[in-house]
C-alpha cells in the first residue's frame, strides 16, 4: 500500500515545489491537490464535512499549475488532482491540460476528478447541479477520445464537436489514470463505468467509514466484469497508526492520501517525519 499527500496551496502555505520534494525525499509515493475556480458568498449547498467552509477553500491555487511546479522538482513523485471538478471546465482544455502536464511529468500524472458539491460554484460556470453527473461521464468520454485519436470526435447530449485535431497526446497510455471520487455507492459505480480507480474519504457523516463498504465495492466490480486491478482504491485520509493502516492494507486498499494543513514547513515537516517512519513500518 502506497502513501500519498494532499495540500491546498495558498499563498500562506508551503510551495508546492517545497512540499513534492520533502514528499519524494521521505517515501510518498504521491502529491495531490484539489480545485476550488472561486467560492460564491451565496450557499446553497452544505459543506460536505460540515460546519463553516474552511478558508483554505477560497485560497487554494490553480492544481495544473502547482503540479507542474512540482513536476520540475522531483523525478519519481506522482502529481494527482485531488480532485479536479471536471463538470465546471471546458473538455477540450482541459485535454490539453493533462496532456501537458503528463509529458512534462514524464507520464506521472493521476487524474483525480469530481463531480462536485458545490451549486453556486458550478452555477456561475454555467453547469446545472441536477445534470451534472451525466455532464461529468460526456466530458470524461470526450477527452479519452481526444487522448487517444489523431482525428477525435464526440456527440453527446452536453457535450458535442466535430473530428478535429489537437496535441500533446499522454504519454501514458492509452492516457492517464482517471480516478473517480465521491461516496458510495454512486461515485463507486462511476468508477467502475469509466474510471481506472475509485477514491472516497474515509468517512463522511452520511456514511461512516468507507473501509465498511470494501466488500460491496468488490462484489459489484465482479458483477461489472471489471478486475479489482483495474480499479484500485485510494482512501482519502487516515489515522497516524500502523495497525490501523495495516488492515487498509490487508483489506485491499490500494493507496491512503493524508491531507496536511495549509501550513509553512516547519508546521508540516515533522508530521511529514512522522509518516515517513509508518511508511517504513508498511514496506510502503
Amino acid at each position: 500500500m502506497r502513501i500519498g499527500g494532499a495540500m491546498f496551496f495558498t499563498d500562506y502555505s508551503m510551495a508546492p515545489t517545497e512540499l513534492a520534494r520533502a514528499l519524494e525525499e521521505r517515501g510518498f509515493d504521491s502529491l495531490w491537490v484539489p480545485e476550488h475556480s472561486h467560492i460564491p458568498l451565496t450557499r446553497k449547498s452544505p459543506f460536505p464535512s460540515g460546519g463553516d467552509l474552511p478558508k483554505k477553500y477560497y485560497d487554494v491555487m490553480d492544481p495544473f499549475v502547482v503540479l507542474g511546479a512540482a513536476a520540475a522538482v522531483t523525478k519519481t513523485l506522482l502529481l494527482g488532482t485531488g480532485i479536479c471538478l471536471i463538470a465546471q471546465r471546458d473538455p477540450i482544455q482541459t485535454a490539453k491540460q493533462v496532456a501537458s502536464i503528463d509529458q512534462v511529468s514524464g507520464g506521472r500524472f493521476l487524474f483525480g476528478v469530481g463531480n462536485g458539491w458545490n451549486e453556486d460554484e458550478m452555477a456561475n460556470h454555467g453547469t446545472v447541479f441536477a445534470s451534472r453527473h451525466k455532464l461529468a461521464r460526456e466530458r470524461i468520454e470526450a477527452m479519452k477520445a481526444i487522448w487517444t485519436k489523431s482525428k477525435a470526435e464526440y456527440h453527446g447530449e452536453f457535450v458535442n464537436f466535430d473530428p478535429m485535431m489537437t496535441w500533446p497526446k499522454p504519454v501514458q497510455k492509452p492516457h492517464p489514470p482517471v480516478i473517480v471520487g465521491g461516496a458510495f455507492p454512486y461515485a463507486a459505480r462511476r468508477a467502475l463505468r469509466y474510471g481506472d480507480g475509485w477514491m472516497p474519504h474515509r468517512s463522511r457523516k452520511q456514511y461512516g467509514d468507507v473501509a465498511s463498504f470494501l466488500p460491496q465495492f468488490r462484489q459489484m466490480a465482479a458483477e461489472a466484469e471489471r478486475d479489482l486491478a483495474s480499479v484500485p482504491v485510494t482512501v482519502w485520509g487516515a489515522k497516524e497508526d500502523a495497525d490501523a493502516l495495516k488492515r487498509d492494507r490487508d483489506a485491499g486498499v490500494a493507496r491512503i492520501v493524508i491531507s496536511f494543513e495549509s501550513a509553512k514547513a516547519d508546521t508540516i515537516l515533522p508530521e511529514l517525519d512522522r509518516w515517513a517512519s509508518l511508511i517504513r513500518q508498511l514496506g510502503a
